[in-house]
């Protein structure tokens, strides 16, 4: 991964931050990158109302939390 250029969704789930290197850890963050990237191509190509530009943001943090959330269960040791 090193020298690529990280994509939006990459970015916004902190794609490289895995300390212990669990390979569960980088599938769930890759998951949630590509779901993200999927949504961020296509707002992108489309004109943004008040109410889509909300959605959209409110989508984003969904999927930020969801992240977090499963990684958090996957590296729950008690």
């Amino acid at each position: 991964m090193e020298g690529k250029e990280l994509t939006f969704g990459e970015k916004l789930v902190g794609l490289t931050f895995n300390p212990s290197g669990d390979e569960k850890v980088n599938k769930a963050k890759r998951l949630c990158a590509e779901l993200a990237d999927l949504l961020n191509e296509e707002m992108s190509q489309r004109e943004n109302s008040r109410i889509s530009t909300i959605l959209e943001n409110k989508a984003y943090g969904d999927i930020l939390d969801a992240q977090m959330n499963v990684v958090k269960v996957l590296t729950l040791k008690y």
